[in-house]
């Protein structure tokens, strides 16, 4: 046996004995309603970052772990307290900045919970609970991580290491990019994992290649001074409900595929994916059938999509004879890789108001960006990821994309251009990360620490 197999049986065997303590710390933090977005109490975010920071000192190989936060440019306000920790590489090995977020979404409705959302619950190898998978797990695959390979080799490692977890991406990452700028010295790295995506299944590792961005919005559509009676005036006047759905039924053909010229789609490969796995995975009942053309995962990893995800209008309880004078949606857009955001932006808002019926009044505002993101997989780090995957799950890897959006990738380019970025995660296609019983598969969890252990371990030998 050389001595570099050798080497990662020890890693591999340490890594193994430290999963049970990471799950058990994992319930810890599941417990602690670390809710970012505003109205919820900013002291569960303080409490989480404080225990995240005690498990990064525990770890004994920091130069330096603290609580920090950054101002949002836009408004002055303190961000959310992230963990930063910085371990200087030695002997020419190089730095991995390993990223995860202790943050959460809000539960949503409690009553379509199976258990409490803060109380991580096990049941069918599955743990459930609010950020059990998202993104808690992928603090501790990361801690874990880093405890098995001081196991396995000591504290006495070359490999730098930097760690950045994040106290605020479910609200929006609103200070993450002057984050960066204020702590740019601390973080560099040659590698960053970004653990915060998911996996082909359960068994199957996979590498996350793209991300869709995404051009969020709120529109407001006014056809009234003020609401006037529907009978004395209906059939004459256009109310804004009337204009808004004429307006939105614009976005899409008959197919439900996007019909907004500008809006633009990548042409590449997918693997193959049928329509019953998207009806398991996506919970879509037969007889209800899918949008869109061409391959399924073509149509979620490298074509638009535009959902409206809000709308403020009277409600069911509160309805009156009344012809509405105003109502506002809130429209998320995915973006193709290779696009930016601003100008698919510019693109959907070219077509709306171009599309205003009656002559509807149309004001756009809370115009969020995030850019989509390719990954260059020709790197040594990649090759090394792909490797350390293979050997952790058993399995070959699947390079995938991903139609969500993590905007914040695209700063991380901004601001470390050199750096090889491996997005990774410890989710499963059946996680429900932002639904009701979230949770995660603990052998897949045990599959991810096991292979970003003998990552690392395989970047501290490297020359």
């Amino acid at each position: 046996m050389t001595s570099d197999t050798t080497r990662s049986a020890a890693v591999r065997e340490a890594a193994l004995t430290q999963v049970p303590a990471a799950l058990a710390d994992l319930g810890s933090l599941v417990r602690i309603p670390s809710i970012a977005f505003p109205g919820f109490d900013r002291a569960e975010v303080q409490r989480s970052a404080e225990a995240v920071k005690t498990l990064v000192e525990g770890l004994g190989i920091f130069e330096r772990v603290e609580i920090a936060t950054a101002v949002v440019p836009e408004t002055g306000e303190e961000g959310m307290p992230a963990v930063l920790a910085t371990r200087p590489a030695r002997n020419g090995r190089p730095t991995i900045l390993l990223y995860a977020h202790h943050d959460v979404q809000p539960v949503g409705d409690e009553s379509l919970w199976e258990s409490p959302p803060f109380e991580p619950t096990l049941r069918d190898g599955r743990i459930y609970g609010r950020g059990a998978a998202d993104d808690k797990a992928g603090i501790m695959a990361h801690i874990g991580a880093l405890r098995a390979l001081v196991d396995a080799v000591g504290t006495d490692f070359d490999l730098g290491v930097n760690l950045f977890f994040e106290g605020e991406e479910e609200a929006g990452s609103a200070s993450f990019a002057q984050f960066l700028s204020d702590n740019a010295d601390a973080l560099r790295a040659d590698v960053i994992v970004v653990a915060d995506s998911g996996n082909w299944d359960s068994e199957t590792p996979a590498l996350t290649v793209s991300l869709r961005g995404n051009a969020r919005f709120t529109l407001d559509i006014e056809t009234l001074d003020h609401a006037s009676h529907s009978g004395m005036f209906g059939g004459a006047v256009p109310d804004a409900m009337l204009a808004a759905v004429t307006l939105l039924a614009t976005l899409w053909d008959e197919d439900g595929a996007v019909a907004v010229a500008g809006l633009e789609s990548r042409d590449a490969a997918t693997p193959p994916y049928s329509e019953e796995t998207l009806r398991s995975e996506a919970g879509l009942p037969q007889g209800v059938s899918p949008i869109g053309r061409d391959e399924i995962l073509s149509r979620i990893w490298n074509k638009p999509s535009i959902t409206v995800t809000g709308i403020d209008a009277p409600s069911v309880r509160n309805a009156s004879n009344t012809l509405t004078p105003k109502v506002s949606v809130v429209i998320s857009t995915r973006v193709a890789p290779g696009q930016a955001a601003a100008d698919a932006f510019a693109a959907i808002e070219a077509h709306l108001r171009s599309h205003a019926p009656f002559g509807a009044r149309l004001t756009f505002r809370d115009v969020d960006f995030g850019d989509p993101f390719l990954v260059d997989t020709s790197g040594p780090a990649v090759e090394a990821a792909r490797a350390a995957l293979e050997s952790g799950y058993g399995r070959t890897p699947v390079d995938i994309g991903v139609g969500g959006s993590i905007p914040f990738i695209a700063d991380l380019v901004r601001e470390f251009p050199g750096a090889e970025i491996l997005v990774t995660g410890v989710e499963d296609p059946h996680a429900r990360a932002h639904s009701p019983n979230e949770s995660l598969h603990v052998e897949t969890f045990r599959n991810a620490l096991v292979s970003e252990a003998l990552l690392l371990a395989s970047l501290d030998a490297s020359d």
